[in-house]
């Protein structure tokens, strides 16, 4: 636990200045004057405008190709420099931030929708500390104000020079990359722990629903449980504060309805919109009519259902209809092919997935929690370490 005077004391004796971006960088843009046909068959990498956005620092196993000749003029990108999204479809979300940590030798570019800051020869900030700048709340804001737009909303680089930014001296900047780096990590490793947590879980899932031929009884889904398809609200009968949340084309609820149409513990599929999404609620709902849901019976446990549809989940994506709006036939789901083991079997299989289920997927409990706990940590250390005071004027 980092204590509440810590700033205080790592800033003692030190002086913190203040410039505006302008002064101490210059910014050049991305590629330009490149089609559609320049990125389908490269000679040379670049980085897009997804890596700056989703990342603080450049994934450099992530780099695309785009033909650029030797005739051309383009900006090259640098190891120090720190590049930002030009655009978003908000405010808050336009001039994200990615530094370059990692030095090369070859040639890459930029992203069209994109720019670069390169901070002058005599200004000591490393790419490390701004990969964590950058993305701190007070710089957040300050580059959010720098946006504007109506649809999208774009970086105005006029603005964006007037934003001032905090030079503290290297060791400063060194002491507070140690500490968020020693965050990231842990995240890190909870995040690959997820994953590996993920590919156990799909393989074991996949291995219990698997049955050798004759071994169990093989039915179409249609054959063995019924079908039914919700029923539409209009958009005035949904409810905001409503008991039973309403599902309609996706995995998020519509609204809320006052009343029930399906029993908890059921199974369901989103025919329309996210057509082909997979889900089940252990407490009652409204089903729209752009859900098909499955009814409880004897033959098959509905937990189990849920899990085997999961396994066909590739095969029910590649049947949707990809028109406007994305649709998924009820023949499609009917005809699936799924094997009935005894009821015993199927409430043993649902016990051994449902822990696994709890480890990786639960909001409050295994891995998921604690990587939103830590990541809420490392924000809230990452703000106050970056938070120096402004020099009085």
């Amino acid at each position: 636990m980092i204590q509440s005077n810590f700033m205080e004391k790592l800033l003692d004796g030190v002086e913190v200045e203040w410039k505006t971006l302008g002064e101490v960088a210059e910014i050049y843009g991305g590629l330009s004057g490149k089609s559609k046909n320049d990125f389908a068959d490269g000679n040379a990498l670049y980085i897009s405008y997804k890596n700056i956005f989703d990342n603080i620092e450049i994934n450099f196993d992530k780099l695309e190709s785009v033909k650029v000749s030797d005739s051309e003029n383009q900006h090259e990108v640098k190891y120090g420099d720190i590049l930002f999204t030009g655009s978003s479809e908000t405010a808050e979300e336009a001039g994200m931030s990615s530094a370059v940590t990692t030095k090369f030798t070859n040639k890459i570019y930029l992203n069209s929708f994109s720019f670069g800051v390169r901070f002058n020869d005599d200004i000591n900030i490393t790419p490390e500390f701004s990969k964590y700048l950058f993305r701190s709340h007070f710089m957040r804001v300050e580059i959010a104000k720098t946006a504007s737009g109506v649809t999208r909303f774009n970086i105005s680089k006029a603005r964006f020079k007037k934003i001032l930014i905090p030079i503290p001296p290297l060791k400063v900047q060194e002491e507070i990359v140690r500490i968020l780096d020693t965050f990231t990590e842990l995240t890190t490793e909870l995040t690959t722990e997820l994953t590996t947590r993920k590919k156990q879980y799909t393989y074991y899932r996949d291995k219990l629903l698997s049955f050798e031929e004759g071994e169990v009884e093989w039915k179409t889904l249609g054959s063995v449980v019924e079908i039914q398809r919700g029923k539409r609200l209009v958009k005035s009968e949904l409810e905001t504060l409503g008991k039973y949340a309403v599902f309609q084309n996706s995995m998020v609820p519509l609204g809320y309805y006052h009343k029930s149409n399906v029993k908890a513990n059921t199974t369901f599929i989103i025919s329309a919109g996210a057509a082909g999404e997979i889900g089940y609620s252990n407490v009652d709902f409204w089903a729209a009519d752009d859900v098909y849901f499955f009814l409880h019976n004897n033959k098959i446990k509905s937990k189990y259902l849920y899990y085997f549809l999961l396994t066909q989940k590739t095969k029910i994506s590649s049947q949707v209809r990809r028109a406007s709006v994305p649709r998924l036939s009820k023949m499609v789901v009917e005809k699936l092919i799924i094997p009935i083991p005894p009821l015993l079997e199927q409430e043993r299989i649902v016990s051994i997935l449902d822990k696994f289920d709890a480890l990786t997927s639960s909001i409050t409990e295994g891995l998921p929690r604690e990587i939103e706990l830590r990541q809420k940590q490392y924000e809230y250390y990452r703000n106050m370490l970056l938070s120096f005071p402004k020099q009085e004027v």
